[in-house]
């Protein structure tokens, strides 16, 4: 594994568009020195999974449509080189359209090396992040959760920096500690070392921390370390650092800065060098401006933060994690598919422990589930079952909230939507009308010609297609 790592040499792939009245024989001579610098490029096909370069010779609002069209609403990376110094405001105009960087090459600076160099990071963080060790890490194809595991890869395996971890109980930021930890590329890593600081006896957190020394305090009958000995040359991973008394804040903040500490009851000063990732479920922010956690320590943990979302901000992975949890615990047999009717109560249950809370609905379905064909709605526990009243419609209107939700994470734009919300809304109503044009144009309230018209429109562009 640590080879794997270590030795990121994969072959790089990109493809090159040219917008507006950019020079064609400019383009030509990047594809050359790409070529030259081992960067193979191909034509841009969709659907399309390499990095790209957009070069532009202005920023308009078309260069911004195609930009978030070819970048798969930021899925994907693309550098905008332009071939005049632009303003502030446009480069943003860039970024937010889908562009990861901005360069500018006119065609007496081509900065060929600048533009490698991004693009065989991408292409690196790429390797890693569709690797099995980081796709299987934490459950999901939401963007949400893409976007952030992509983040981390990079933060983790090419800087040192500490990371804090936020979210909510039950997000994963333990399993995320363990991927940080995995894809540090520390020659010789140590091991990661786990503290809850919700468990720590105050009287005791001292050697907990720093170790003691034998005869330090009643009880201590021998040396002892602690956790900033064990993670010397690892990783400390720090369980709700919120919890910390502002003591042991103090304390620890020494730590950070001078990377030396005395054992209680010890003289010698000890040397350590860890990377420091911290969790928390609470708001530090609101905690440092309440005076209850030091500001100085915050920000030093902060070098990156990554916030891990609830689950019901990335409701399209809670079927895949159901069924991954199904896998788990259905060990000596295939795990059995999902009915319908419980995929749908899934959805649109709420989740006050998130994915751990989804955990435990999947063991409860299980106990219930006789061994035989789909988990069905009798495996719900009946104290979990949605009432038949108000709630109902009160669900629905939840589920068709949801489904705008899972569209815009996938990069789906509002004509798209409504166009195919039109579409479902016909189809209901033709269905429901037994085929009956005139009945279900009355009741979507246009005319039968209109009806038609769409209708006729809709089947020459499925044709088209």
């Amino acid at each position: 594994m640590d080879t794997f790592f270590n030795d990121i040499s994969v072959p790089i792939t990109v493809w090159v568009w040219g917008a507006g009245e950019y020079s064609e024989k400019t383009i030509h001579k990047f594809v050359d020195l790409l070529t030259q610098h081992s960067i193979a490029v191909q034509e841009y096909c969709v659907p399309c999974s390499h990095s790209g370069i957009v070069f532009s010779n202005k920023v308009t609002p078309e260069l911004c449509e195609q930009l978030c069209e070819l970048s798969h609403n930021g899925q994907i990376q693309v550098l905008a080189c332009c071939q005049e110094a632009i303003s502030g405001e446009a480069i943003w105009q860039l970024m937010e359209a889908g562009a990861s960087d901005v360069l500018v090459c006119t065609k007496d600076n081509l900065i060929i090396h600048e533009i490698a160099a991004r693009l065989r990071r991408w292409e690196s963080i790429n390797h890693l992040f569709n690797s099995p060790l980081v796709q299987n890490a934490l459950i999901g194809k939401s963007q949400t959760l893409q976007t952030i595991l992509r983040q981390v890869v990079e933060v983790a395996h090419f800087t040192n920096a500490s990371v804090l971890i936020l979210g909510e109980s039950g997000t994963g930021k333990e399993l995320l500690a363990n991927l940080i930890h995995t894809l540090d590329n520390r020659p010789d890593k140590g091991e990661l070392v786990i503290l809850d600081c919700t468990t720590i006896v105050p009287e005791l957190s001292g050697s907990e921390f720093f170790g003691h020394e034998r005869g330090a305090f009643t009880g201590a009958a021998s040396s002892r370390d602690g956790v900033f000995a064990l993670a010397n040359g690892g990783t400390l991973f720090l369980d709700e650092i919120g919890e910390l008394s502002l003591t042991m804040q103090t304390q620890l903040l020494r730590v950070i800065q001078e990377q030396t500490y005395k054992r209680v009851g010890g003289n010698a000063w000890q040397r350590t060098s860890f990377r420091l990732i911290c969790a928390t479920n609470r708001d530090l922010m609101a905690q440092v401006q309440r005076g209850e956690f030091r500001a100085d320590l915050y920000y030093r943990i902060v070098s990156y933060i990554c916030r891990l979302p609830p689950l019901r901000e990335r409701s399209e992975d809670i079927l895949p994690l159901a069924n991954h949890f199904l896998k788990k615990n259905c060990t000596h047999q295939d795990a059995p598919i999902i009915d319908k009717s419980v995929q749908e109560y899934l959805l649109r249950r709420e989740y006050p422990g998130n994915v751990r809370d989804l955990k435990q609905v999947i063991a409860r379905m299980l106990c219930r589930y006789a061994g035989e064909g789909p988990i069905t709605v009798g495996c719900i526990p009946p104290d979990e079952r949605p009432v038949l009243s108000e709630d109902w419609k009160e669900w629905r209107d939840m589920s068709f909230e949801r489904a705008i939700r899972i569209a815009l994470s996938r990069g789906v734009g509002l004509k798209t939507i409504s166009r195919n919300t039109e579409d479902t809304a016909i189809r209901i109503a033709v269905d429901e009308a037994n085929g009956n044009l005139q009945r279900a144009a009355q009741r979507l309230g246009v005319t039968d010609r209109a009806l038609q018209l769409r209708r006729a429109a809709k089947r020459q562009e499925n044709s088209e297609y």
